[in-house]
């Protein structure tokens, strides 16, 4: 028998199996097909605006997402680097081919994680409690813990204009059974879409229409442990380019020939992640959209057409690429589709990503109701661990909405719930400017690390990180600029405004236009940049830290306040038909959590508190 047994080798059953194998749980991965391990129906990227944070906290947690994207990308750069520290975030263009390759070598040489091929349909429970799986063949494999990880593959249809061919993304295999007998388990199942951009033969492509999209020229990586693999002048270059009249023009007069507006999609699909068609309905008074042509590989001719997801018809394909500016001869190597699929209600999850209705059953990526490679990694890593603490009787890992996105991710998740696929945005975390790119690894190391995920090494190498931050900024509070004539000329070549007083470099770095750099001009600082860039944030946005963290610390007092498990909320006289079924479905463990449901009036709130104090003297 297993300890634990993944289902399903896309990015979540990758982090699962993998941190629970480290976590010394005998471990099985069962995919369908070890090729397609780790694999990128859609674009290539990891990260982007907010999903980039996340693979930071999943490097930081002891995740390999990080690790491996580092060593697999082509192009990489900081979004939002002209705005607040609260808003930046890596993306980077991996390649097609070398990131499944190197994450599937990494799962290969993890100890107690053994990867087999097969198709799981049903799970054996007792009781209500998983005892593993069943295959397509009949075969059953025993198991202590179930992680079911199983992307878009649960009953998948591809939709094509009115062509609808069940499968999974790029046409393989899908599961037939799984989501049915999961539903006579009694868990409830939703409907949801996701879909992909056509692809495009690179020298069918006239580059000299676009604008090029280089990568920074400054080095980066999304592990906090590795060197950069990269050369900053050798990065692939994408383009941007943009939809026009004749564009929007061919859409709209063939969107009854969409799958979407024809009526042949049942599924919802993504609010943020919209398709062309739907741009263009929803955005009416938009002249045109930005599109993106980036690579998929270097070991082969075919482009990924950004923002032009769309289930039109292969023809009304043809004219919408050939109507944009430098694909006027465009070959299409892969048609755009959309793909529909089963998921549960994220609502039947505890905030371990345990199942509540099959104990012992843990859940992580699309089947939760989520989009993206980064959430989906999340998730999984979080599951893993949390199947091992299970077993071991050890209290879960539960992050909260102030110590990282994927605190956020979840909570929303379990507390909200999700009728459309979920994406991660920064305006979702009420505390982002905590939750920064940044200080990942200061907000998380010492977590993992109390969790077992991250060994003695990287922990003491986070100590020495928060040691060297705090000399260089015991440095800056007790050395004062000296206002001789050689510093107000320095000033005056840098533009900079001369200070009329002598103060202390620390005052002096929280004026907005002061950047350490200028003030090791004065003042001799050494330290990696990584940490000068710390320091510089920290000190200059030491005031509204401060506050993001006392408004922090009033939502854990609430959080503090728990709800007793068996509570009966018919017994909760007058609270109002609404929250009363909202309480009741997702059964909040804190008030914090309450006050978070939809539909739960702050009126409810204090009459729910008033009876927990009568009854439970809470």
């Amino acid at each position: 028998m297993y300890d634990c047994i993944v289902v399903g080798g896309g990015h979540a059953g990758c982090e699962a199996s993998h941190i629970a194998s480290i976590l010394g749980l005998k471990t099985l991965l069962i995919t369908m097909n070890i090729k397609n391990i780790a694999d990128m129906p859609c674009n290539p990227s990891i990260g982007g605006t907010a999903k980039g944070i996340i693979v930071r906290e999943i490097d930081a947690l002891g995740g390999i997402m990080g690790v491996v994207a580092d060593q697999s990308h082509f192009q990489i750069k900081m979004l939002n680097n002209g705005k607040g520290p609260a808003v930046r975030s890596l993306r980077a263009q991996a390649d097609k081919i070398t990131y499944p390759k190197i994450m599937l070598e990494t799962l290969r040489k993890t100890e107690n994680l053994e990867i087999i091929e097969g198709m799981v349909e049903d799970l054996i429970t007792i009781n209500n409690k998983v005892n593993g799986v069943i295959l397509e063949d009949g075969t059953k494999i025993e198991g202590k813990t179930v992680i079911l990880t199983t992307g878009t593959y649960t009953k998948g249809n591809i939709l094509i204009g009115s062509k609808n061919t069940p499968g999974g993304p790029h046409g393989e295999a899908r599961s037939n059974f799984l989501s049915d007998n999961l539903k006579k388990l009694g868990l409830t199942i939703q409907r949801l879409k996701t879909g992909t951009p056509p692809r495009i033969k690179k020298s069918s492509i006239d580059f000299t229409k676009m604008s090029e999209e280089k990568g920074d020229d400054k080095y980066y990586t999304f592990s906090h442990d590795i060197e950069p693999l990269y050369e900053i002048n050798n990065q692939q270059k994408c383009y941007l380019l943009y939809t026009n009249e004749n564009t929007h023009n061919i859409i709209k007069d063939n969107l009854d020939k969409s799958a979407m507006y024809g009526g042949y999609v049942t599924g919802v699909g993504p609010r943020y992640c919209p398709s062309i068609e739907d741009k263009i309905v929803r955005f009416a008074d938009k002249e045109r959209h930005q599109l993106f042509l980036e690579p998929e590989s270097l070991y082969y001719d075919e482009w990924y057409l950004q923002g032009f997801s769309t289930s039109m018809p292969e023809e009304v394909q043809e004219k919408m690429v050939h109507s944009l500016k430098g694909l006027e001869n465009a070959i299409i190597t892969k048609y755009a589709y959309a793909i529909e699929y089963d998921a549960i209600d994220p609502l039947e999850m505890k905030a371990s990503l345990e199942n509540k209705i099959i104990e012992n059953l843990f859940t992580a990526g699309q089947i939760n109701g989520t989009s993206g490679y980064e959430e989906a990694a999340a998730q999984g890593l979080i599951a893993g661990i949390n199947a091992h603490h299970k077993l071991k009787e050890i209290e879960p890992l539960i992050l909260k909405r102030n110590d990282a996105y994927i605190g956020v991710l979840i909570d929303d998740l379990v507390t909200k719930g999700t009728g459309e696929p979920y994406r991660m945005l920064t305006s979702r975390a009420e505390f982002r400017l905590i939750l920064r790119h940044d200080n990942a690894d200061l907000r998380l190391r010492n977590i993992g690390y109390n969790h077992g995920t991250i060994d003695e090494e990287r922990y003491q190498k986070l100590t020495e990180k928060q040691e060297k931050i705090n000399e260089i900024k015991n440095i800056l509070r007790n050395n004062n600029i000296q206002l001789n004539e050689k510093t107000k000329e320095i000033f005056r070549n840098n533009n900079l405004e001369v200070p009329t007083f002598s103060t202390s470099y620390y005052i002096l770095l929280k004026r907005p236009e002061m950047k350490i750099d200028f003030i090791k001009n004065f003042i001799e600082i050494n330290a990696s940049n990584d940490i000068l860039e710390e320091v510089e944030i920290e000190v200059k946005y030491e005031g509204y830290i401060a506050k993001a963290y006392k408004e922090a610390e009033k939502m854990l007092k609430l959080e503090e306040k728990e709800i007793p498990k068996d509570i009966d909320y018919k017994d909760v006289l007058n609270l109002a038909s609404e929250a009363r079924q909202k309480l009741e479905k997702v059964r909040p463990v804190t008030m914090g959590q309450a006050a978070r449901i939809s539909g739960v009036n702050p009126s409810d709130l204090s009459i729910l508190s008033v009876y927990l104090k009568k009854k439970y003297n809470k």
